[in-house]
């Protein structure tokens, strides 16, 4: 294997493909029959006469042709001989295969591409069509369809649903071949797929009411005979494993590692459950899918070349150690490079069939140019030590995976040879790659031959020093000129100062600094006036870009908003921010930062500096304003205002004193300060509240978008105040979603937005579901468990919810606080919201109904026992003096109240049915 896909195996499939099976959570296995399939693990396995190519196509195991080359029916391909050259089939014999190689987020790749003719039947107008991967072991991604044929209606069928998506028309009789490029409905027409299905339907209704038929033509063209779909760009597959009765079990080799995906969690088709691929451990390279497989890269390296004449230039590039051409002129067998037989003028370096287009051994790298520029994959651009850069690749190489200190233990085999030379670990993204050499500084050369580090003469560089410069072996020293001589930066030396008289040069001396003198007081007074103007004017272009006269007038055309809302001046809020001190900075998001600041009116606001937005965002932004500015709700932070004096907008809120839920959450629990659970349903009732009224009782709904515990601030006495809407959008009265770029905080991401860009209501309602898991378990929405895994706090309790064991995972504080039924009804109000469809799941109108119903039998059941009243009394007060009041409780009644939970613990959880029938589609 050679250097390149050497470097895409270790850096790219292995670390994508680690953070996919990070992601990918708990999954299940299902059974399959093997039959008589080739499988490494049986006894006498072997592929001893098994073809790895057709034509120009080559394939290993797991795939091959015929059942004992392969590991199963997925995996058995054909090759026509009768075409040249011969033309390599997956085991549906229609679609074709261009090449393996390749990964992208699930699975490795594989380029092929389908064609597929339906002749045309008299009095026949309705073709169907089914599409589907060739195997449970493939899976399709977005594709390109040509439709060619005359007077023809297409339709994609999805369970009860058909819709149009393209149609052709031929206008002329006598057309016989149309422009498959353009492909604009005259005679053909193109079908977009951008979804994930595991069967795709397409129908084809043909216009018998035509007035051009063939048999109104002269000659016979295929346009009117038969009906051609082709893709265009070609089909792109991803493959992978599945089924198997024990995970990864066709890993077979001794230095191979499993990689799991689980395409159902993260949202798409998958028919299998559990699906994997094979790959070798970091440092090792070959076929992980057969025995003895993998085998290490850092073998039989050797520092120093066998032969003196070696050929170093072809064409205008210098291949040097430890590259080379011929045999005893590379270090190891991946280090060998080509050079065509052409003339000196058109040579070319090939390395793998790639061209070379410049080296650089002491910095490790070198680039090449791609030849098929279509089997370059922009989805995916490589990863690690490999980047991307125009119309080729730059390449950085390491002379063996190993560290620095395992390499200088076999002093044989170390490849920094030469005596001012020292070795350099290279890693990318966490991910270790080797090492490699480099010269000491003050030396340049090539660090893999004897003596190929140089001394550099610094001294021959411009102006390293104002004086007589002395090169030394790897630096320099520099000493001042000597007495009446003086350093001229032009001839780089010191040259003497010309002698002047004493008095004519005290007399320019003086004239020069008095000229200068006030020469300098005028340009700074001109400057500072220029700057001020400037600044100015600066400031009105700004607020005229900002749209500052629309929302002038949009402010004045309503009272409320008038009297609320300000358009402040750059002076105003400097002032109040003390010039934007980096001491008054609160907080600091994907989004801008904000600013603590005190009004001229003792208000104490919070100043919002957003990143740079686009031109074409502006309007929509002081629209928002104008929309916002009118919201009055308790528990949604108020907007005071904005300026619109800078480049980007800033916003002027209520500050919000005691932090976020977030904090309060997940703080230390050494400080002795938390909330009880009393609290906790308060602060998410008031939540939900905010939430509903922006999505139906405000005068545009609003989608937030970022729904977190960290966007939910507490004032003084901690009640709930929804913060950050940098990423909420308003979506008109007659819509019910909208199409977005996605945006959102990882953990809390609704998964139906994520995939389909559509954002609605029930996207906040899946993040605050998340917030309620918060509440519950008090565990981050992304977690490291016992076993070092990172885990989705939703995908966990979803599990747990489905596994009955609630109770097991809540917080024993909840437990304590809180009744058996009170955690039952959260529970089932979390998992509600978290369902991976948004129809199933409630609006937050129901939540909030749910949550209200919860805390009006709390206070009730506290109300009912007048020994409960020295514990509501702490609700209107500050939450610490609450626990003071909770800690002079005595023990008799805390065990009393612990005896009346545990049998109101057992009461039927209404709320779980209310949840369930609520969540039922209509």
């Amino acid at each position: 294997m050679g250097i390149l896909p050497m470097m895409l195996s270790l850096l790219v499939l292995g670390a994508l493909g680690k953070l996919v099976a990070l992601a990918s959570g708990v999954v299940t296995s299902q059974q399959i029959t093997k039959g008589d399939w080739a499988q490494p693990s049986r006894a006498g396995f072997t592929l001893d006469g098994c073809p790895t190519s057709c034509g120009s196509v080559n394939f290993s195991y797991p795939f091959g042709i015929g059942s004992r080359c392969s590991q199963g029916p997925d995996f058995n391909l054909t090759c026509d001989h009768t075409t040249h050259p011969p033309r390599l089939f997956l085991r549906d014999g229609v679609i074709e295969v261009f090449e393996f190689g390749g990964s992208l987020p699930f699975g490795l790749k594989i380029w092929t591409s389908f064609s597929h003719i339906i002749p045309l039947k008299p009095g026949v107008s309705v073709y169907n069509l089914s599409f589907k991967p060739p195997g449970r072991s493939f899976h399709l991604y977005p594709f390109v369809l040509n439709i060619t044929s005359c007077d023809l209606e297409v339709y994609s069928v999805e369970e009860n649903t058909t819709r149009s998506i393209c149609a052709t028309v031929c206008p002329d009789p006598e057309i016989t071949q149309v422009d498959m490029h353009n492909c604009d409905g005259f005679g053909c027409c193109r079908v977009d797929v951008n979804s994930y299905a595991d069967t795709y339907h397409f129908k084809f209704v043909r216009d018998q009411n035509t007035k051009y038929t063939r048999a109104h033509s002269n000659q016979t063209s295929q346009l009117w005979d038969e009906i051609s779909i082709t893709s265009t760009g070609g089909l792109i597959f991803s493959w992978d494993i599945g089924d198997e009765p024990t995970a990864c079990v066709a890993c077979v080799s001794e230095h191979a590692e499993c990689l799991g995906y689980n395409y159902n969690t993260l949202g798409m088709i998958s028919r299998n459950g559990y699906n994997y691929n094979c790959v070798c451990n970091d440092g090792y390279t070959g076929n992980p899918y057969i025995p003895h497989g993998c085998s290490s890269n850092d073998k039989g390296y050797n520092p120093i070349p066998s032969r003196a004449d070696c050929i170093r230039w072809c064409g205008n590039i210098s291949v040097q150690f430890p590259f080379g051409f011929e045999e005893g002129c590379f270090a190891t067998e991946e280090f060998r490079l080509n050079c065509t037989n052409m003339t000196p003028s058109d040579a070319m370096v090939m390395l793998e069939e790639k061209k070379v287009i410049n080296m650089n051994v002491e910095e490790a790298t070198f680039d090449v140019t791609i030849p098929d520029q279509q089997r370059w994959d922009p989805v995916s651009p490589p990863n690690g030590l490999l980047s991307a850069n125009g119309l080729f690749l730059s390449v950085k190489w390491v002379a063996a995976h190993l560290s620095c200190a395992e390499a200088q233990q076999n002093r044989s085999g170390y490849a920094c040879v030469s005596a001012n030379s020292k070795c350099v670990e290279v890693s990318s993204e966490r991910i270790y790659a080797g090492y490699r050499c480099k010269c000491s500084d003050g030396f340049r050369g090539n660090p893999y031959i004897q003596s190929g580090c140089r001394d550099i003469n610094e001294c021959l560089q411009p102006n390293s020093c104002k004086g007589i410069c002395h090169n030394t072996k790897g630096s320099f020293s520099c000493t001042e000129c000597p007495l009446k001589t003086e350093y001229d930066p032009i001839k780089m030396q010191c040259t003497k100062i010309k002698q002047q008289p004493l008095l004519l040069g005290i007399i320019i001396g003086m004239s020069c600094g008095s000229m200068i003198l006030l020469l300098s007081f005028s340009i700074v007074f001109l400057t500072r006036r220029w700057k001020i103007n400037v600044q100015k004017q600066l400031r009105k272009n700004y607020f005229r870009k900002n749209q500052g006269l629309l929302l002038e007038t949009l402010i004045p055309s309503d009272e409320t908003a008038n009297e609320n809302t300000k358009i402040f001046s750059l002076e105003e809020l400097e002032k109040a921010t003390n010039n934007f001190d980096p001491t008054r900075i609160v907080g600091c998001g994907g989004h801008g930062m904000v600013y603590k600041g005190i009004l001229s009116d003792q208000r104490v606001v919070a100043i919002k500096k957003s990143k740079v937005i686009e031109e074409c965002e502006i309007s929509q932004f002081i629209n928002e304003v104008a929309v916002l500015s009118q919201i009055n709700h308790r528990n949604i932070v108020k907007l005071f205002g904005c300026c619109l004096e800078t480049e980007v907008p800033l916003l002027v809120y209520d500050y919000v004193s005691s932090g976020s839920l977030s904090e309060v959450l997940h703080a230390d629990s050494s400080d002795g300060f938390s909330l009880s659970w009393s609290d906790y349903l308060r602060i998410a009732l008031e939540t939900a509240g905010a939430l509903s009224y922006l999505h139906s009782s405000a005068a545009i709904s609003i989608f937030h978008r970022d729904v977190k515990s960290s966007n939910i601030l507490l004032d003084v006495n901690y009640t709930a105040k929804v913060s950050d809407f940098g990423t909420s959008r308003l979506v008109p009265i007659d819509q019910t979603h909208i199409v977005t770029n996605v945006q959102g905080t990882f953990g809390y991401l609704d998964p139906e937005y994520f995939h389909t860009g559509q954002l609605n209501e029930k996207s906040d309602v899946y993040s605050f579901g998340v917030v309620l898991v918060e509440l519950l378990l008090r565990m981050k929405p992304v977690f490291t468990s016992e076993s070092g895994m990172v885990k989705s706090l939703s995908n966990y309790f979803i599990q747990e919810f489905k596994d009955g064991r609630i109770t097991s995972i809540v917080n024993s504080q909840v437990l304590e606080e809180a009744t058996d039924e009170e955690v039952n009804s959260v529970a089932c109000l979390a998992e509600a919201c978290l369902r991976l469809y948004g129809e199933e799941r409630p609006t937050m109108k129901q939540v909030e109904t749910e949550l209200q119903t919860l805390r009006t039998k709390r206070v009730k059941s506290c109300q009912a026992d007048p020994r409960n009243e020295e514990r509501m009394l702490p609700e209107s007060l500050p939450q610490r003096g609450v626990i003071a009041a909770r800690q002079s409780l005595t023990t008799e009644l805390d065990e009393r109240d612990n005896l009346q939970s545990r049998d109101s613990r057992q009461c039927y959880s209404l709320e779980c049915e209310f949840m369930a029938s609520a969540s039922l589609p209509r």
